[in-house]
Formats: C-alpha cells, sequence, structure tokens
C-alpha cells in the first residue's frame, strides 16, 4: 500500500461527483423556472408602470398559461411530452422576442409592435443606427439583435421541455401543485388582486399577447380591403387642371415639415418655455416684415417616429398608419398636394429631403419635378447626430438652387428639416446667411458641443435638447422668411409627429402645430373660417384635424370659390 492510499481522505457521505451534479441539476431547474416564469408574467409596459408604482411588486402574479401547460404536459406520455414541451417552449420563446420588441416600440413609437405590418420598420431602424454610429457599431447592433432573438428562441425551448421532465418525475407533487394554484389564480381573479394599478397577480398576459398578434393577421387583410376603398374615394381626382389652386397663382408655395414637432413642444411645461418664447419672437419679427400668420393642430398618425407615414397622409388626405398603407398608396396614383401643384401647370415642384441617403422611388408618386437629398444639396460639413445636414444649410441651398434663381417660374416645393430629430445632439446655431458657403465652417461649432451619449444620460438633458433643437429649427426659418420672403410667399410649416414617450412621456397626444405665414392678406383671408390662432403659435382652443383633412381643406379654400362647399373625403375614420 502506498504512501498516498493509506493516507486518502474518505470522502464524507453525500459528498462528491453525484452530490455536485444533484446541485447543478437543481440549479438548472431553477434557473429553468424563472425564465419561463418570468417570460410569462412581465408586462409588456413595464417601463411605464404608474408613477410610485413598485417594481418587484409587478412579478408578484399567478400565469395561468403555466398551470394550464403543466396540466397539459402532465396527461401525456413521454414521447408526447417532449415534442409538446417543444412546441410551448418555441411559442414562449417567440412570445418573448415580440415582447422585447414591444418594449422598444412602445418607449420610441408609443404603441406596440406588429407583426404583419411592422418589418419594414427594422430597415429603417437599421439606417437610423447606420446613420448615427456608424456601419460597424450598426453591424453590432443588427448581430446582437439577432443573437437575442435566437438565444431567447433555444432557451426558452430547453427550459420549458426540462421543466415537463421534472415535473413528469413528481407527478404527484406536480399534480397538487398545478391544483393549489388553479384555487388561488380564481381567486386572486374573482377579487381582481392587484397591488400595482393594471398588474393584476391572476395573470393571463402571455395569453392575451399571443391573441392579440394572432388577431392582427385578420385585421391586416380587413385594413388592406379597407384602405382601397378610402384611398379610391377622391373628391378632387377630375378635378379639370384649371380649378386647382386658383387662390395660390404666381405664389411660391413652401411646404416645411418639422421633424419631431410635436403639440407638446408649445404645452408641456417642460418644454414650452423655450419653444413658446421663440414662436412669440418669431410672430414679432415677422410682423415687423409685413407677415401674417395662422396656427391650428394637425392629428398625426404617428408618433415618436415614422415620419413618412406622416408626410403622406398629409399630402394623400388618406390615414396612413401602418406599412401596409404606406406601400399600397405610394404603388397607386390617388392625388397629392405636390401633384395637384403640377397639374396645374402653374409651379415648378421641388423635394428637398436632407434625410434621403438611398434611392427614394416613391418621389415619382409624389409629383416632384425635381428632388434634392442629401447627396445632392453640396453640403461638405459635419453630420449632426442622425441629421446630415442643419436646417439652416438645407433651406439655403434651395434658396441658391431655386428660389433666387432668375427667370425661374412659380415654386411648389416641401422641405424636410431633419435638425430636430432624435438624438437631438449636437444642436447646430444659426449663423449670417452670407457665410454658410459649403456648410464646412459648422465644423468649428461641433467643438464642444454636447453628444448624444453625454446627453441621454439625464431625461430632463434630453428634453431640454429637444426644445432647443425645436427653437433652432423655426428660428431658422423666421430668420430665412425675414431674408429672403416677399410678397409671393406662402409659408406653411408644421410638426411630423410628436417626439418619442422619453419627451413627452406615454399619454401624450399624436396633435402637431401647423401654421401659415404670408405677406397678402389675400391669402390669410382664403382660410378665415378654419378658426386658427393668430400668429406662430396655435391657442389651446385652436381646431385639431386629422392630418388628412388637411389636403382636402387646403385645394378647397385655395380653389375656385363655390357657392356651396365641396365635398371632401372620407376623414380620418
Amino acid at each position: 500500500m502506498s504512501f498516498f492510499t493509506r493516507f486518502r481522505r474518505t470522502p464524507a457521505p453525500g459528498a462528491g461527483p453525484g452530490r455536485q451534479r444533484r446541485a447543478a441539476a437543481a440549479a438548472l431547474t431553477v434557473a429553468a423556472a424563472v425564465l419561463v416564469f418570468l417570460a410569462l408574467v412581465v408586462p409588456d409596459q413595464i417601463t411605464r408602470l404608474p408613477p410610485g408604482s413598485s417594481v418587484p411588486a409587478a412579478f408578484v402574479r399567478i400565469p395561468i398559461e403555466a398551470l394550464a401547460a403543466l396540466a397539459v404536459l402532465l396527461a401525456l406520455p413521454a414521447r408526447a411530452r417532449r415534442i409538446v414541451a417543444g412546441v410551448l417552449g418555441g411559442a414562449l420563446g417567440l412570445l418573448s422576442v415580440i415582447k422585447i420588441v414591444d418594449v422598444g416600440f412602445l418607449a420610441v413609437l408609443a404603441r406596440p409592435f406588429d407583426p404583419v405590418l411592422d418589418w419594414p420598420l427594422f430597415a429603417d431602424g437599421y439606417r437610423f443606427v447606420l446613420g448615427s454610429v456608424g456601419r460597424p457599431g450598426a453591424l453590432a447592433a443588427a448581430g446582437g439583435a439577432l443573437l437575442l432573438a435566437a438565444a431567447v428562441l433555444a432557451l426558452m425551448t430547453l427550459a420549458v421541455r426540462r421543466l415537463a421532465e421534472r415535473a413528469a418525475a413528481h407527478r404527484t407533487a406536480s399534480t397538487r401543485g398545478v391544483a393549489v394554484a388553479c384555487v388561488a389564480w380564481l381567486t386572486c381573479a374573482a377579487l381582481g388582486t392587484s397591488f400595482v394599478p393594471g398588474v393584476y397577480v391572476a395573470s393571463d398576459s402571455a395569453a392575451v399577447l399571443a391573441h392579440n398578434n394572432v388577431l392582427k393577421v385578420p385585421a391586416a387583410w380587413h385594413d388592406r380591403r379597407q384602405f382601397a376603398a378610402e384611398a379610391a374615394a377622391d373628391a378632387f381626382r377630375d378635378v379639370p387642371a384649371q380649378d386647382l389652386l386658383t387662390g395660390l397663382r404666381g405664389k411660391d408655395v413652401v411646404f416645411t415639415f418639422i421633424e419631431s414637432y410635436g403639440r407638446s413642444a408649445v404645452e408641456d411645461p417642460r418644454l414650452n418655455q423655450r419653444v413658446d418664447a421663440t414662436l412669440a419672437d418669431g410672430t414679432r419679427r415677422l410682423t415687423a416684415a409685413g407677415f401674417a400668420a395662422r396656427s391650428g393642430f394637425l392629428t398625426s398618425p404617428t408618433a415618436g417616429g415614422g415620419s413618412w407615414l406622416a408626410h403622406s397622409t398629409f399630402q394623400s388626405g388618406v390615414w396612413i398608419d401602418n406599412e401596409q398603407r404606406y406601400r399600397s398608396l405610394v404603388s397607386g396614383d390617388r392625388l397629392t398636394l405636390t401633384s395637384a401643384f403640377a397639374k396645374s401647370a402653374a409651379w415648378r415642384t421641388v423635394g428637398v429631403e436632407p434625410g434621403v441617403t438611398y434611392a427614394w422611388p416613391e418621389a415619382r408618386f409624389y409629383g416632384y419635378d425635381h428632388v434634392y437629398d442629401s447627396h445632392t444639396l453640396g453640403y461638405h460639413g459635419p453630420v449632426y447626430g442622425w441629421a446630415t445636414m442643419p436646417d439652416q444649410f438645407t433651406l439655403k441651398s434651395f434658396t441658391d438652387r431655386e428660389y433666387t434663381r432668375a427667370g425661374r417660374d412659380p415654386l411648389m416645393a416641401e422641405i424636410t428639416f431633419v435638425s430636430s430629430h432624435t438624438p437631438w445632439a449636437p444642436i447646430p446655431a444659426l449663423v449670417g446667411w452670407q457665410s454658410i458657403g459649403d456648410g464646412s465652417l459648422y465644423t468649428a461649432q461641433q467643438h464642444g458641443a454636447a453628444l448624444a451619449d453625454e446627453v441621454w444620460k439625464d431625461a430632463a438633458r434630453v428634453r431640454a435638447e429637444y426644445a432647443k433643437s425645436i427653437k433652432y429649427s423655426i428660428d431658422s426659418l423666421v430668420s430665412w422668411v425675414q431674408e429672403y420672403g416677399d410678397d409671393n410667399l406662402v409659408l406653411v410649416f408644421l410638426g411630423d409627429h410628436q417626439p418619442a414617450p422619453i419627451v413627452v412621456g406615454d399619454r401624450a397626444s399624436h396633435d402637431v402645430p401647423i401654421t401659415i405665414v404670408a405677406r397678402d392678406p389675400a391669402v390669410l383671408n382664403r382660410i378665415a373660417g378654419w378658426g386658427w390662432t393668430a400668429g406662430l403659435e396655435p391657442g389651446p382652443a385652436a381646431p385639431a384635424w386629422p392630418m388628412n383633412a388637411f389636403r382636402d381643406r387646403f385645394l378647397t379654400a385655395f380653389g375656385p370659390q363655390p357657392a356651396a362647399p365641396r365635398p371632401q373625403s372620407p376623414p380620418k375614420r
């Protein structure tokens, strides 16, 4: 016998590899149970709980889906149980991925994800990240998202299968546990037990989520048919060219979208001190230059993002609140505001789109004679967050290339401002119009400017920078009108949607301000019956029309004035 054999320690009872394996197996089972429990009970609006709510209390729930699944699995033979457990795990994994995506959509767009209609938004999201952090960061974010989705699906499937096996191995205890939990669930459901408002102990949130997403398939099919009927009902389709926009002949009409300019910017006390002062000062400056303004509200079909949905709704007079409607619209031939100007043959129609960095085939649908995008506006300065160029540069480039060009025809232009696009940092400052040049001077401006990763550490600072960006966009417009406006200018500027909930909260309206500015009194006399507020800031009592109602009201107000009002296209449903 060797020395080491004689003095080898005898293992204590229950110690050794077997005990370690049992401990590891128990830990794995607990981890699987926690994973499945969280997937079933975490509210998809966990980040939007009522103020003062206890987050841990939101997890005190009994998921009826787990009880039903366990009851079914315990009743099945071994082989069938493994198959059904795998299917249930995959389904729960898919629901978990949808719930994670919902959290992102609710935080940014103030609405849940639609698995039927919203897939194109991922491509737009990738382009947003690409423009914000560059290709390596965008690829890393996309790859991470795909890996996370795959991991959730795989882990959830394995977790449910493991729990099914352990429950079957302890059938009697599992059956009794399910029975007791069912009694507790029924009791809590009858009493409406809740420790957090809107989050009930008797939980069925996973079943509701699955039900709602399944119902979106027939809803999308129904919406397709409903949209076809709405788009076909066009009161202006057959109006002769000579009867369109007769009240604006000889005028230069400029429509300007200010990104994320929402009603909260002029009414929310956390935002409006800076914005209201800017609007009041702008009204004084324009009045001194001989201009007058009227302002109201439009209700946008989107919030937090999806600008193209708002633009197409405004232009077409049809409510466009999802990708299916948008794709159907731009593949058709419905009359838009731009094509109405083009049809009359009295205007050159121009799109100025600094946010367009790829091919934009929809320009043909809208009816532009020419489109300037980020590649053709002549900018050679730095980017500002997502924005490819400052709004003042966009205006100056439009002015030099179109507005002040000698011998031109009257213009109808749509200009999209991007300086107020999230992430609202850094923000440019106004400069002299004659010193803008090719935009190189903005490089010096960015030294020491606040950057997005710094601003977004504090929600209050995000709101402050958002308000500052709106002030910059409005100041750019007012200064441009002062510098270049004349008797023939008619300026219409509006927001496309409210900003993300981090700025305005999750209960803000979808309203956006809209303003018409002109020096010729005859222009504003045409809209005297609209009830809009005098000046650049709409008052609280100003009407709020659905955004798709504007096209018909505008074409009616500035067309021939018949004795009876022209019938209008259907408003927002």
